[in-house]
Formats: structure tokens, sequence, C-alpha cells
């Protein structure tokens, strides 16, 4: 086999690999020093530390990570996975209680992973990432990222369920729902819950989904950022058939949610006071 052809494989393993791989496990499956020594050479890998090499242009998480002897896990995975966050500036990682990582500012967690780890892994995989998020973050931000991996269908409930879950975990687990397609919407129900009202997430009426149909006749929408343009009339057009039906639409954005939701409750709380929620 030409030098090329072993050149080519040895990328392709270290791509297969996630970008970047153990320098052990790559002699394992075969790959001479030589050969690695030579693919750093002519700048086709990246050493990263002692023990691992990567492809350039790796993802910078997952060197960091291999550089640190840690995980990427908890919200920094989970935006990974394209999970709903909020934004986070702070890396978080994982380690092991008995490690000695390098982690500079990053969030280190220590705790047991639900799920064991390999030593040749640099990330979490989603039940990990699940297990921190709910004990890192307040319960509502928590379960807006879980039902975000619920509905994407990376993890199903009655799966997290049989692990051994943490109190905050478990609390988590009995509310989250695959239903919500936004963190956004994810946010309001528990908050709503007090009022002790019928709501009912996606709710289809008049040929469309609606976010929230609060008892008989009021709904609530929640617009992130993609409801601009075309998107946008096509809501205001819904909004206004709602209203000749005789339903009663509060639209509200991401900033009232996430940062004024006092906001929102007050509209709410005043459009329950008047009725609107009921039907005539």
């Amino acid at each position: 086999m030409s030098k090329t052809n072993d050149h080519e494989r040895l990328m392709a393993a270290v791509r297969d690999g996630g970008g970047v791989m153990r320098t052990r496990t790559l002699a394992a499956s075969g790959f001479s020093k030589h050969e690695r020594a030579a693919a750093v050479a002519d700048a086709r890998l990246v050493r990263v530390g002692r023990s691992w090499l990567a492809v350039p242009g790796a993802d910078g998480h997952v060197v960091a990570a291999a550089r640190a002897g840690v995980v990427v896990t908890c919200v920094t995975q989970a935006r990974r996975l394209g999970l709903w966050v909020l934004d986070d500036r702070i890396a978080h990682v994982g380690a092991s209680p008995h490690g000695h990582p390098r982690t500079g500012t990053a969030r280190v967690h220590w705790g047991a992973p639900l799920l064991p780890r390999h030593p040749d892994a640099l990330v979490d995989p989603v039940e990990n990432v699940l297990g921190f998020i709910a004990a890192c973050r307040p319960h509502d931000e928590a379960l807006a990222v879980w039902e975000s991996a619920l509905n994407k269908g990376l993890v199903t409930r009655e799966a997290m369920r049989r692990l051994d879950l943490a109190p905050a975990a478990r609390a988590v687990s009995d509310e989250a729902t695959p239903w919500s397609d936004s963190g956004l919407e994810s946010r309001v129900v528990p908050r709503l819950r007090w009022m002790r009202l019928p709501i009912v997430p996606q709710a289809w009426i008049c040929g469309r989904r609606v976010d929230f149909l609060i008892g008989d006749r009021l709904v609530l929408q929640v617009d992130g950022g993609t409801h601009v343009g075309t998107q946008r009339e096509q809501d205001i057009a819904h909004d206004a058939e709602l209203m000749l039906m005789g339903y009663h639409v509060v639209r509200v954005g991401y900033g009232q949610v996430i940062h004024r939701w006092h906001e929102v409750q007050d509209t709410i709380m005043r459009a329950v006071a008047q009725g609107l929620h009921r039907a005539a």
C-alpha cells in the first residue's frame, strides 16, 4: 500500500473519531509511530498535548478538552448538539474526581456521570449532558434543554427515568415533554401553573398550531428570532383569523419571556381577570 493511502487511512480514522484521537488508540488500530510522526511532519495532523492527535481545524472545544484532560458537557455540549440553551460564555466540562484538569476559566463538573465515560471520550453523551444541566441550571432553564432534547428525539423520557437520576434531574424528568418547539415555550407552562387553568401546548386551531391555548379562548404566541419577513406576515394573518373566530391572542417575544417575564404574566393575568380565556 502506498504512503499516500496510509496517510489517507490515518486521516480518515481521526476524522471518524471526531477529529481528535488518542495516539495509543491509533497505535492499537495499526498506525505506527512512524506513520503518525510523518502525518504531523506533513501538517496533516496536529499534536494536542502529548497523547492526542487532531486534524487541522478540529472543533476547538474538543481540542481544548483533549489538552486539559476533560470532556465537553453540560450547556456547552448541549449547544453543540443543537439544543436550546441560553448564552453562557464559560465552557462547561466534566472531570474525573481523581483527575487533575488544566481548565483555566472553564466550569468543571466533578460529579459522577449517569453513563460511564470511555477513556477516549472527549464529549459527553446526551444523557450525561442532561444530568449535569439539571444540577447546574435553574429548573425552568434545565427543563427547556431537556424538552429540546426530547423534541429532537435524542433521548426519551422513559430511558432517562431508568437512570440513577439525582433529585433535581428527577424533578425535571417528571415535568418534561417532547412537544415544545422551543426553549421559550418550555419556560411558560411552569410559570403559569399556579393559575390552575388548562394550558395546551401546540394546540391546532384554524389550520395551524398555536404555541399555547389557555382555557378555551386565550392564545399565547411566543416569537423567537425567526418571526420576521414572510413568517411574520403569516403570523399576523393567522392572528386575525383567530380573532375573527372569537379567540384572543397575546403575542410576546424572546426578550419578554427571558428577561421581562413579569410583563408577560401581568398581561395574561389581566386577560384572565377579564374572562378572555372563556368561551362566549
